[in-house]
């Protein structure tokens, strides 16, 4: 619940396309950082308890032709009992868990002022987004925003990835999640910990799940 939801004005367009324009440098700048990536997918049982796991260790560095790559620092580790990571959960922790509204992505969204709240001692404004309409591939956000009213960028989201995906023999669900940013190099907030617990309902029954993605040792390439 919002501490202030609807004590605050509206900020209007011309904030949102300022909160756009700084996300879009944001973007730019991580292309230019190394960074260690940790991936933990937790399967749980009903009281919580953890019985299959995915883990995996990247480092998203520059090769000698200054080319930005991943390595694997380690073979990932895999022992899920009772489902399956898709293309689709490799694609959202690349691109929707940590989540920037970019120039590009605004036009995508209906995005509705909630009001503000502190988050961590900084004024935020917060915004709920959600998709107009999600084509065939795309790989969407839906939830909330805290925007720093000094900085003009994002300080935490939480929401989930869209669309969930029902097919006749399956579906494929994506927990809800929150990503917590942080300033790095006193200029932009970079995302430094993604983190879910939730439960998915499968045809077959409710699964816990789990997901931890850290983001450490920010390091600018030069």
């Amino acid at each position: 619940m919002l501490a202030l939801a609807g004590a605050a004005e509206d900020p209007g367009p011309q904030f949102l396309r300022e909160v756009a324009a700084r996300s879009s440098e944001f973007k730019a700048a991580r292309d230019h950082y190394t960074y260690r990536q940790t991936v933990q997918f937790i399967e749980l049982d009903p009281r919580g308890q953890e019985v299959g796991s995915y883990r995996e260790v990247r480092d998203i560095i520059f090769s000698p032709q200054k080319q930005r790559t991943e390595v694997l620092v380690r073979r990932p580790f895999e022992n899920l009992k009772n489902l399956k990571l898709t293309e689709e959960d490799f694609r959202d922790v690349r691109e929707v868990n940590p989540f920037v509204l970019t120039r590009e992505e605004l036009p995508y969204y209906q995005v509705k002022f909630q009001g503000s709240e502190p988050m961590d001692e900084i004024d935020c404004f917060v915004f709920r987004l959600a998709p107009r309409q999600t084509l065939e591939g795309q790989r969407l956000f839906e939830g909330l925003i805290w925007v720093s009213a000094k900085d003009r960028q994002v300080v935490r989201t939480e929401g989930r990835p869209v669309p969930q995906i029902y097919r006749t023999k399956g579906e494929n669900l994506f927990p809800h999640f929150t990503t917590i940013y942080r300033p790095i190099d006193g200029k932009y907030w970079f995302p430094v910990r993604t983190l879910a617990d939730d439960t998915l309902y499968f045809r077959s029954g409710p699964q816990k799940v789990r997901l931890i993605i850290r983001y450490d040792d920010y390091k600018r390439f030069s």
